[in-house]
């Protein structure tokens, strides 16, 4: 089983930057990518960036893209997402997720979100 903690959420600003973490265990270590997902109330999840886990490759979702940047500490199992410039329409609950094979578009093991809220 793969494990995934996320952390750093929290109140901001408009304009303001917060850095989420997320600690990876398990199987997940040795997926083939990480990403950040994003459900606002009354909304659907989306998906907001993804990194592979050696760092090579990088997605954007366009609303977040020049202002987020997703990167991973192999090292320590982490995968960070810094957000910086934020609106309030990234008021969200924020997920990481493991892709565990590049064959399988599926997101496997989900972490158990943390809250991100941005006040004008």
């Amino acid at each position: 089983q793969g494990l995934l903690v996320e952390s750093g959420g929290g109140l901001a600003r408009v304009g303001d930057s917060l850095r989420l973490s997320c600690a990876a265990s398990g199987r997940t270590t040795s997926a083939y990518a990480v990403g950040w997902f994003r459900q606002a109330p009354g909304k659907e999840r989306e998906i907001v960036a993804a990194i592979s886990w050696t760092g090579g490759l990088t997605y954007y979702a366009s609303p977040v893209k020049g202002r987020f940047t997703i990167s991973t500490d192999n090292a320590e199992n982490m995968v960070y997402l810094q957000m910086n410039s934020l609106k309030p329409e990234d008021t969200a609950v924020y997920y990481c997720a493991a892709r565990l094979d590049y064959s399988d578009t599926n997101y496997n093991d989900w972490g158990q979100g943390t809250q991100v809220t941005v006040s004008s």
